[in-house]
């Protein structure tokens, strides 16, 4: 039996899903570049103690504000 998601957990995979789908909307040669940076944003979180819900509200927003920026048409590569 599959285990339910909390609202914030749902949340966080719902800002994963639409980082990657956004990787698709970039040019072909820098994808592993944006797809590879969203990994790492969140795998440095991995740890985070799932009832810390200041601080996953507050990476959820940080993290959409980002994902905002690197959606703009203008964003053509990132790197670290």
């Amino acid at each position: 039996m599959q285990k339910k998601l909390t609202g914030l957990q749902r949340d966080v995979l719902s800002l994963y899903r639409a980082c990657l789908r956004q990787v698709r909307l970039k040019p072909v040669d820098t994808r592993d570049n944006f797809r590879n940076f969203a990994r790492e944003e969140f795998h440095k979180h991995i740890n985070l103690n799932k009832k810390d819900f200041d601080t996953i509200e507050h990476l959820l927003r940080v993290g959409r504000r980002k994902l905002e920026v690197y959606s703009m048409e203008g964003i053509k590569n990132i790197s670290r």
